[in-house]
């Protein structure tokens, strides 16, 4: 691929598909990773001294206002070559999961940040996508050509739910399933692919210290499947391995 952007770069999955991005045989020309607070994010900083295709920006992403901004840098560097792929990684988890603690605050948040901003911003770089896949529409679908990958989970399969809870999180994952179904058909005639992915259970912030994969590990998969992604997974649920999973 030419280009990705990436939001939630500053830690977890995201820093981790950064660092897999750095170190592959065919590194992208430009890798945007994009956090809330750059300034903080010193492993994110310590690897961008060290490479010059990997370009930081802040984004949070609740903050829409803020999109139109980052397209327009974006776009200066990529010019009439396009953005390759958009990964929408950033995401929350809140700690009440049973419904007798839920809260509408949690309910509410976790929905703005896991599935209402992955589309809103998909949005504003739809623009982007489309110039990409017209530079590259000699090319299959995939992220050589524009790819929009939405970070899922599991918890968001309706038919995998045999144990109930997360409710903030289990229906804000399958709205972005749903989104990302949508965005498959929509965008199809523009040859630009359409997936979400399930990461597997990762030892993260998020996914806490049980989980029995390591963040190199399971960025390392990630990376194969989404370098090997094709027409055939256009608004399919894709596992970390390629592994196709239920709605």
């Amino acid at each position: 691929m030419n280009s990705i952007l990436i939001t939630g770069c500053n830690r977890g999955l995201g820093l981790g598909l950064v660092k897999q991005l750095l170190n592959s045989n065919k590194p992208a020309k430009h890798i945007f990773a994009t956090c809330r607070n750059p300034d903080k994010a010193q492993e994110l900083n310590e690897l961008k001294a060290k490479h010059n295709n990997l370009h930081i920006f802040p984004l949070d992403v609740s903050n829409y206002d803020s999109f139109d901004n980052l397209v327009q840098q974006i776009d200066e560097i990529v010019k009439d070559d396009g953005l390759n792929v958009l990964l929408n990684n950033a995401g929350v988890a809140p700690r009440s999961t049973r419904l007798n603690f839920a809260k509408d605050t949690d309910l509410r948040e976790t929905f703005e940040i896991n599935a209402i901003a992955p589309v809103m911003l998909t949005k504003a770089f739809i623009p982007l996508l489309k110039k990409a896949s017209s530079a590259n529409e000699s090319q299959p679908m995939g992220v050589q050509r524009a790819t929009i990958l939405n970070m899922s989970s599991l918890m968001g399969s309706i038919e995998d739910n045999g144990q109930g809870a997360a409710y903030a999180y289990r229906m804000s994952k399958a709205a972005l399933n749903m989104a990302t179904k949508s965005m498959s058909i929509d965008f199809k005639n523009d040859g630009i692919l359409c997936v979400t992915m399930h990461p597997g259970w990762v030892r993260t912030d998020m996914g806490g210290t049980n989980a029995p994969m390591q963040i190199e590990d399971a960025c390392k998969k990630m990376l194969q499947t989404i370098l090997s992604l094709n027409e055939t997974h256009n608004g399919t649920f894709v596992r970390y391995d390629g592994a196709l999973l239920k709605w």
